[in-house]
């Protein structure tokens, strides 16, 4: 019998903004770009910078859920590339959004966020990544210029 998936701490994600970029109503939902201008990232199976050109495709469908849909470039300490498509759902109340927006932080019991960070990497010490599973919890913004991902490796 199979084990019971259980999960740890891969690394955290520190991730730089810039201004949202506002496309508008939608048949979707209420369409934005937030650009990806920088970062860092830490942790046991690896650490480095935040790449500047990626972005969240976001969009806050009519239901108030917003799906992520982001895509960026990480480039670890010892100088390997790792290529990451970040999706997921999140849920927060008018009130967290309000505290964010003034830089007041959002609160963990108004916000729910979790995403499947997926990673693209060749051939060398970051390969097995490539067909691992991992979770990610993004937590509530202190501001709108940054967000702190904390990603699970699946084990």
């Amino acid at each position: 019998m199979a084990h019971a998936p259980s999960t740890r701490h891969a690394f955290t994600l520190e991730v730089e903004l810039a201004p949202p970029i506002d496309v508008g109503e939608t048949p979707h939902g209420r369409r934005r770009v937030i650009p990806i201008t920088g970062g860092t990232f830490s942790g046991p199976d690896a650490r480095g910078q935040v790449l500047p050109g990626g972005a969240d495709w976001n969009l806050v469908r009519p239901d108030g859920v917003t799906h992520l849909w982001a895509r960026y470039t990480l480039r670890t300490d010892d100088g390997h590339h790792l290529m990451v498509t970040n999706e997921g759902w999140g849920t927060r109340d008018e009130a967290s959004v309000r505290r964010i927006s003034a830089g007041g932080g959002g609160e963990p019991d108004g916000w729910y966020c979790r995403t499947n960070p997926r990673f693209e990497v060749g051939e060398g010490p970051y390969a097995w990544m490539n067909h691992t599973l991992f979770i990610g919890d993004l937590r509530p913004p202190v501001g709108l210029d940054r967000v702190t991902i904390v990603v699970h490796r699946v084990t």
